[in-house]
């Protein structure tokens, strides 16, 4: 299959599922959240609207990275969190609740903030002269296309069919992976020539890149004097990202398509999932010690 067809086609497909399935768990309350417990919703999102393209920034700065690579990696750290961190704090026995707030707030926000962190980003890795910018106006309605309205519509059938929500919701998630794996799979087979060059150079970036920011979230948590369950959301949430945006952005016709910038997002989404999971045992570990 043609690459240009999967970037094209499969993955606004994979990505508008995914969001799809985040839509189906949600609810008005979750938003309404911020209301509720505001220290918790604005440290997340402090976290990682701010702290988390700032250390993108701070690492693929002081790195030996391209300027493609760089800019690769300001694209993971300028998107939102994803399905995964909602997944992994479960897991990590974390505030769902918090978690789920802070995927849809922070979802709600980076429409707008994507394309401004991009641009910046491109600046001072590829030079003011370079030609590949994200239009301002235009960026912003395609991923309000992409993200917002299939998270709206997945809302929209949680409320009036509660029922077919829950069976199709565990179908979407299964069929957003497969997508997800035949992306990433395609992108590394178009650039298999530097892949193992790609994975020495920028894997261990963003692999320090999700381990950094999710010490940072913990850390901030424990300052703040959250509750263990509050805490790891927002470790997990500032540190899981939504790697199926960040490919799309880079390698997408409609936006920047520039395979090489999507290869840290592509790395990126095989680490988070081993990161995840240790992090998911950790918790789960340090939890029933304290229960015992």
């Amino acid at each position: 299959m043609e690459t240009s067809l999967l970037t094209a086609v499969f993955l606004p497909l994979a990505l508008f599922i995914i969001m799809l399935g985040m839509g189906l768990g949600l609810t008005l309350t979750d938003f309404q959240r911020i209301f509720v417990a505001p220290k918790g919703v604005a440290l997340g999102l402090v976290a990682q609207l701010i702290m988390l393209p700032l250390v993108g920034f701070g690492l693929a700065s002081v790195l030996p990275l391209t300027p493609e690579l760089a800019v690769g990696v300001m694209i993971l750290a300028a998107c939102p969190g994803g399905p995964t961190s909602n997944l992994v704090t479960y897991l990590a026995r974390g505030n769902v609740a918090l978690s789920i707030t802070l995927t849809a707030l922070s979802s709600l926000v980076t429409v707008f903030t994507i394309p401004l962190v991009v641009n910046w980003a491109m600046v001072q890795f590829m030079g003011a002269g370079t030609d590949l910018q994200l239009p301002f106006l235009t960026t912003v309605l395609q991923i309000a296309v992409i993200t917002l309205i299939p998270v709206s519509l997945g809302m929209a059938l949680h409320h009036y069919a509660p029922r077919f929500a829950a069976t199709v919701e565990k179908w979407v998630k299964g069929l957003a992976l497969v997508f997800l794996g035949l992306i990433i799979a395609a992108l590394l087979i178009k650039e298999r020539a530097n892949v193992l060059a790609f994975f020495l150079q920028v894997g261990w970036v963003t692999l320090l890149l999700v381990v950094l920011t999710m010490a940072l979230g913990y850390g901030l948590a424990q300052l703040a004097r959250l509750d263990d369950r509050s805490a790891t959301a927002i470790t997990v949430e500032v540190g899981i990202q939504n790697g199926t945006l960040a490919i799309a952005i880079a390698s997408a016709p409609t936006f920047l398509n520039n395979a090489t910038m999507a290869i840290p997002a592509a790395i990126y989404s095989l680490l988070m999932f081993a990161v995840g999971g240790a992090f998911a045992w950790w918790a789960q570990r340090r939890t029933t010690l304290k229960l015992q």
